[in-house]
């Protein structure tokens, strides 16, 4: 993984093994924030994604992670942030795209839905891809309300 990144990460419920086991992974990153949860204990999934989302909106954190059962809660959480491209993503191409293409700052993790070895390759494809810029810039510009 690049050196350096700043990584804010939460999960619900759904998603905590995942998220703890995201977070052990990421030895390489300067920083990463938990924002929870800290427990399999129901919660509410907005109480994690919009935390994380405001901590990479505001700069304070490059990139964020965010893990429920579907990735559909905390990736429509995140996405109702201005400055946020959070994207589901259930595979490594998709994390490439994501990044690549739409310059997704958050990936979306469905942890119903994958093993935590393809949790594991997903995120580091997302955090190992950068922004092509280019054609794709004018068309993630455009993105904004």
């Amino acid at each position: 993984m690049k050196e350096g990144l700043r990584i804010a990460i939460g999960a619900d419920h759904a998603g905590f093994e995942y998220k703890q086991a995201l977070a052990a992974a990421l030895t390489t990153a300067t920083e990463i924030r938990d924002f929870g949860t800290y427990s399999g204990d129901s919660v509410d999934y907005p109480d994690f994604a919009h935390p994380v989302a405001l901590a990479v909106e505001s700069g304070e954190y490059d990139l964020g992670i965010l893990v429920c059962g579907s990735a559909n809660g905390v990736a429509i959480t995140a996405n109702k942030h201005q400055g946020i491209r959070a994207a589901i993503c259930w595979n490594t191409e998709l994390a490439s795209l994501a990044r690549q293409h739409n310059n997704a700052n958050i990936v979306c993790i469905p942890a119903r839905f994958l093993s935590i070895y393809e949790a594991n390759e997903i995120v580091s494809t997302f955090l190992n891809t950068d922004f092509e810029g280019g054609r794709h810039a004018n068309r993630v510009n455009k993105m904004s309300c």
